[in-house]
């Protein structure tokens, strides 16, 4: 069997908050910042449920290097937009000290029925996130890997923790993002699928009984997409700086590419059942990188930061066909500085300012650009 790396395109989405940069509280910006910038950069800049919130989204990209360019055009034009527009921009998964309340939410039909349906869940999942699409040969082949990938959901999470802070208060988690989104439906690390027609099933039942009108409303932290070729990892905060962003999908990437190389040799990952993996999740989310995750295989705790380690050396074999080895590298860089979450703690522990903190968030925004 020849092994295809080039079937494993890129996709990286991206939502940042507008601020002020007189009080760096969360600012509406009444789609602006998205209609001047979907002149320049077309439908690659979307409205939010929120209105202080901008979505972004790369092109299909090749390889890695071409997701940075991507992701780093969008971060520097946004800014460009933001800031003649009186406003400023920032990535971080909660902002430190808005509150939602306040917050308009933006005027468009699906957002109307979300909020319809869902209240108070809806109005207060004022959260940033990223999402990165893998692409896939074909549907089967995406439910292989969305399963077998789930495992390793925490480990990726804990680098990514990002907001330590909601409405004011230091809530003791590295990302308290993820148990804002715990309160909407169908959220949370998936179930196995046996096949992808057994996916495809439950999507035309929860159809079928109205509980959804489409499958874009499966919120979960990882999904086989319902219309592209694609996994989608949709676990992480949104990362502070694109080098983050782009290790942190070099390393989605690199995972769903050695479970198909496992595959091509007859060979699997161990699935896990969803309560375990949810055990890794929940201390991903209270401890970030300095905590300790489960090994199931060995049935004990182990350093998580050990364990991201074994992961990028179980991910090694395929670096070099996909050309990623310069951008996963980083990853040593995040586990030395500290992830998102670890930076706004300590700038907090210098200043015992939460404005001081959104400060660094927005000179952070466009660092390494």
């Amino acid at each position: 069997m020849t092994l295809n790396y080039k079937s494993f395109t890129l996709g990286v989405e991206e939502e940042y908050m507008v601020l002020d940069p007189a009080t760096h509280e969360l600012k509406s910006h009444e789609q602006k910042i998205v209609h001047e910038g979907q002149k320049v950069i077309k439908d690659k800049v979307k409205a939010e449920m929120h209105q202080a919130v901008v979505e972004v989204g790369t092109d299909i990209c090749a390889d890695i290097d071409e997701a940075y360019t991507d992701v780093a055009t969008l971060r520097k034009t946004i800014s460009g937009i933001a800031g003649d527009l009186g406003f400023a921009m920032g990535a971080s998964g909660t902002h430190p000290f808005s509150h939602w309340e306040s917050q308009l939410i933006t005027d468009h039909a699906r957002y109307s029925e979300i909020v319809n349906e869902l209240q108070e869940a809806a109005r207060s999942n004022l959260i940033f996130g990223l999402h990165v699409h893998v692409g896939m040969e074909n549907r089967e082949m995406a439910n292989h890997i969305a399963n077998s990938t789930r495992y390793f959901l925490p480990h990726v999470y804990a680098l990514s923790t990002n907001s330590p802070f909601w409405e004011g208060r230091m809530t003791g988690y590295k990302s308290f993002r993820t148990k804002v989104f715990d309160k909407f439906p169908r959220t949370g690390i998936p179930e196995a699928f046996e096949s992808i027609e057994a996916y495809d099933n439950y999507v035309k039942l929860l159809i079928k009984t109205n509980c959804i009108d489409n499958a874009k409303k499966i919120w979960w932290d990882l999904r086989v997409h319902p219309f592209f070729n694609t996994v989608e990892f949709r676990i992480c905060d949104v990362p502070m700086t694109v080098d983050e962003t782009i290790a942190i999908a070099a390393l989605f990437q690199a995972i769903c590419a050695r479970i198909y190389m496992l595959r091509s040799k007859n060979l699997n990952f161990i699935q896990y059942p969803r309560p375990l993996i949810n055990e890794n999740k929940w201390r991903a989310s209270r401890y970030g990188i300095d905590g300790y995750l489960i090994d199931f295989g060995k049935e004990e705790e182990v350093n998580t930061r050990a364990l991201i380690y074994e992961l990028l050396d179980f991910v090694d074999p395929v670096l070099d066909h996909l050309g990623s080895r310069h951008r996963l590298a980083y990853v040593h860089k995040m586990l030395e500085q500290g992830t998102g979450a670890d930076r706004q703690l300590a700038v907090f522990e210098q200043t015992k300012n939460l404005s001081a903190v959104v400060e660094y968030i927005e000179k952070q925004y466009l660092t390494g650009i």
